[in-house]
């Protein structure tokens, strides 16, 4: 099995957080039968000037060397989840961004950690974060800390689309790991958000139940074999978030959604996710406009 279904893309910079991505996206390829894609980048600065250009080699020759230990660090880890595990390695000098977005549109998958070294330094805090939650053309993964091999998958529900693929994705990642789903619905910014606030909250707390009833009814019926349990609850996104991740193996949220996961990526609702999430996350983008 090849092609863009079967690959999953890992950006690697020698950093103890991106091994650990590495060792999630190989255990992924091993449950897809897919490849393990290792990318490196670099990015050197065009300065300009004929009399740096033995020195600018110099830096470049370096670098490679670098990458070049630093993937084959990477496919040893892999290895030790199956040596049969079909992996390709890429070096590109560009910057970290696009090289991961360009690569995204071969992938199922592009895992990361979430803090590295070298290309991937700061990769959560600026403008890598926000050109990979905004132009990745595939589901993103951010690995944070150590990797869980057991517990259940918690998603995001909130009835946008991004929120739908979510729980397609949720529920499939828990098929494939004989795990429990988890299904998560805060209902606090939506009623907040309304004029006058009702005083009903437990006719509108049984509305939501029945709101996400029907968002899980199909994927249930295609998944028979997962579990599911339905949590909604008066809180924040985060919070709610956060507090049923806990002792999860994976979390799987939405990019852009509506009601309490709006603007997922673009304020402190995704930092607070992404940098403080106990498990590796999904961040499932918005379906592209045909």
């Amino acid at each position: 099995m090849s092609g863009p279904a079967a690959r999953v893309v890992v950006g690697v910079d020698g950093s103890e957080s991106a091994l650990n991505a590495v060792l999630w996206a190989a255990r992924e390829c091993l449950r897809q039968h897919g490849v393990l894609r290792l990318v490196f980048a670099f990015h050197l600065p065009d300065w300009g000037l004929p009399e740096l250009d033995g020195t600018v080699a110099e830096v470049r020759a370096s670098l490679r060397r670098h990458a070049a230990d630093c993937l084959a660090e990477a496919a040893e880890v892999a290895r030790t989840v199956s040596v049969e595990l079909p992996v390709e390695q890429r070096v590109c000098e560009e910057g970290a961004a696009a090289a991961l977005i360009e690569e995204s549109g071969r992938a199922r998958l592009l895992v990361v950690g979430s803090r590295g070294l070298g290309g991937f330094a700061g990769l959560l805090l600026g403008s890598t974060a926000l050109a990979l939650s905004t132009h990745a053309r595939s589901p993103v993964v951010v690995v944070r800390g150590c990797v869980p091999e057991h517990g259940r998958v918690v998603v995001g529900a909130d009835g946008s689309p991004p929120g739908e693929q979510a729980i397609g994705f949720a529920f499939a990642a828990a098929a494939g790991r004989s795990a429990p789903v988890v299904a998560v619905l805060a209902w606090a910014d939506a009623v907040l958000d309304r004029d006058p606030v009702p005083a009903d909250w437990t006719g509108l707390a049984e509305e939501h139940h029945a709101l996400l009833g029907q968002r899980l009814a199909g994927w249930a019926e295609r998944y028979p074999e997962v579990r599911v349990q339905r949590l909604v609850v008066r809180d924040r996104p985060v919070r709610a978030l956060l507090r049923a991740a806990e002792d999860a193996q994976l979390l799987v949220v939405g990019a852009r959604g509506l009601g309490g996961f709006a603007g997922l990526l673009l304020g402190s609702t995704s930092r607070s996710l992404l940098l403080h999430a106990p498990c590796p996350t999904v961040v499932i983008r918005p379906p592209e406009p045909a």
